[in-house]
């Protein structure tokens, strides 16, 4: 058999069963031979899975390629400088939020898949970039812009776009469809043929393609060859838990949905084994975690539980939902990771809260945001009533106080915050406006009108070089010591994403404490975090040091001299101790 063959054969095996489970047979028969003759020329000399897509050494870097702007300059090369000054030696990896041309949503209506958004820069721009980091690219699978040509192509009736969309009889009961936003389920559109009705799960300017047609698939995979060829390592599915459309249930994470996530992932290994996809489905902790599948679907999923349970335990100043949660996480798949984070370019997410706090603590950390300025958006439910969906707010903001109000300790319960998910199991990822201490954008809201808005704030470039230079301002106080703790975390083994990972168990509530281990053995880290306003203690026997090894607190530079005295944490100290350093 020539190596062609072989090729499609492999081919073949690995992606025929998965078109034949979402399409009939004839159908499946036909695209697989498209996407075949599609990527043929495209695929890596090896195909083994790659196993060492991360170490340690990861981190992320979440911005908008907008966050900083420096007049008379193009936005991605301001970035770009930014970058170089200030995150070079820290980070190493940057996602850039939606880059595109859009219409609405900050980026997440891509009017053109394949273009960079001119106001920001060009591809040029993203490539340079790219080069020196590990580019995130957002793939915003579920929807386009109405503005996008597909559509436009909808409305005149003219193929391939007037066979992309889901058109749906107004009368059609849809009361079982889970929906992320209060804005009408279907949009109204003039076209050739009239009035027509199409799915919009999240505005009416964010029209949901179908995958039920094979052709719409082919479109995201030539999508993706793209982003991969021009330099991308993180693919990030955006509201992929709604791809699939089944009338009569509830429209997320439908097994078809799961199926193309799979069939994405055995193309992408074959492009380039180290390109990793990651999900991105803002829901309650089960369903979030089967977005792995069975170590076949992505190969990272975002931490969603992670911002609401270190906010609340900061707020009430104990750790008990914190460490259940932490029980009940399974360690990641080989190959897999999680990816945490306590902030993003969207709010702290409440529904992957459910079943995790008590009915009072949820009802006080929404009344506590909003006395430290954020604000509550809500959604539908089936029966239309409305609920919390997430709060909107600054993250350094959110740190302000806890239960008994505002207090003097915000930068350093702020940083305690970043050193917990820093030391988690998982890739760390860090928001640019906690890297810099951003507060909240109320003019930003006022101005947009819209709450996610007050977490989106452009910093002028000389303003903030200012801040920097200043040692006193929390922008330079909050970078400087974060950019010195990820700088000692990237050299732990114990921290590497699938390291081991234990809770433990003081008596005292006040203190989250949990133990990694290196896949060698040959590291261990006690991290020590006090989540209350007063100093606490910690007696070392308790964590069952081995005795034979020498031991040192990384994050303060101290040696443990008596492995029987009590460890004193100031308030919102945290404490790495290991005994490799």
């Amino acid at each position: 058999m020539s190596e062609a063959n072989k090729q499609f054969e492999y081919f073949s095996l690995r992606v025929k069963p998965l078109l034949e489970t979402l399409y009939d047979k004839k159908t499946a028969a036909h695209f697989l031979e498209r996407l075949y003759y599609l990527l043929k020329e495209h695929f890596a000399d090896r195909v083994d899975e790659n196993l060492n897509k991360w170490t340690e050494n990861n981190v992320q870097l979440i911005t908008y390629g907008d966050s900083i702007l420096k007049e008379g300059e193009k936005p991605l090369v301001t970035l770009d400088r930014f970058l170089d000054e200030h995150i070079r030696d820290t980070l190493t990896g940057v996602h850039i939020l939606p880059f595109f041309p859009y219409s609405s949503d900050d980026g997440f209506a891509v009017i053109d898949y394949l273009k960079v958004d001119p106001q920001l820069g060009d591809w040029e721009d993203i490539q340079r970039i790219a080069g020196k980091f590990n580019l995130m690219v957002d793939l915003v699978i579920n929807h386009v812009s109405s503005q996008h040509a597909w559509f436009e192509q909808f409305k005149q009736g003219i193929k391939p776009g007037c066979d992309y969309f889901i058109e749906v009889d107004p009368a059609t009961d849809l009361s079982q469809v889970v929906r992320p936003r209060s804005t009408p389920l279907l949009a109204k559109v003039n076209t050739v043929k009239g009035e027509k009705h199409v799915w919009a799960t999240f505005s009416e300017d964010q029209i949901d393609v179908n995958f039920a047609n094979p052709e719409v698939l082919l479109e995201y995979v030539k999508i993706i060859l793209f982003y991969i060829k021009k330099g991308a390592k993180y693919i990030r599915l955006d509201a992929v838990g709604f791809l699939w459309k089944k009338i009569g249930t509830s429209c997320i994470h439908l097994p078809e949905t799961h199926t193309v996530i799979r069939l994405l992932r055995e193309i992408v290994q074959m492009l380039d084994p180290m390109v990793a996809l990651i999900s991105e489905t803002n829901v309650p902790n089960r369903e979030n975690l089967s977005y792995f599948g069975n170590r076949n679907e992505a190969h990272m999923i975002y931490n969603f539980s992670l911002p609401p349970l270190i906010l609340n335990a900061l707020l009430q100043g104990k750790s008990d939902h914190l460490k259940t949660w932490m029980m009940s996480m399974p360690p990641a798949p080989i190959g897999c990771a999680y990816l945490n984070f306590t902030a993003s370019h969207d709010g702290i997410g409440l529904r992957p809260t459910e079943g995790l706090l008590y009915e009072d603590e949820y009802q006080t950390l929404l009344e506590k945001m909003q006395e430290f300025g954020g604000k509550i958006s809500m959604r539908n439910k089936s029966d239309g009533t409305e609920v919390p969906y997430e709060v909107n707010i600054s993250f350094f903001d959110a740190m302000q106080g806890t239960v008994k109000g505002k207090d003097k300790w915000q930068i350093q319960r702020f940083l305690c915050s970043q050193t917990i998910m820093l030391a988690l199991e998982g890739i760390p990822a860090f928001y640019i406006h906690s890297l810099l201490a951003t507060p909240n954008d109320l003019e930003g809201v006022e101005k947009n009108g819209r709450n996610r808005s007050i977490n989106r704030y452009k910093w002028n470039y000389e303003e903030l070089e200012k801040r920097l230079k200043n040692p006193k301002s929390p922008q330079s106080i909050v970078l400087k010591e974060l950019s010195r703790r990820i700088k000692i975390r990237r050299k732990q083994p114990a921290f590497h994403p699938n390291a081991t990972q234990y809770t433990l168990h003081p008596l005292n509530k006040a203190l989250f404490v949990f133990w990694r281990q290196s896949i060698y053995r040959d590291q261990s880290i006690f991290c020590i975090n006090n989540l209350s306003d007063r100093t606490q203690k910690l007696r070392l026997s308790d964590l069952n040091l081995f005795i034979i090894d020498p031991w040192c607190d990384l994050l303060s530079g101290h040696p443990i001299e008596n492995l029987h005295d009590k460890f004193t944490l100031k308030p919102y100290q945290c404490a790495w101790i290991t005994n490799k350093f």
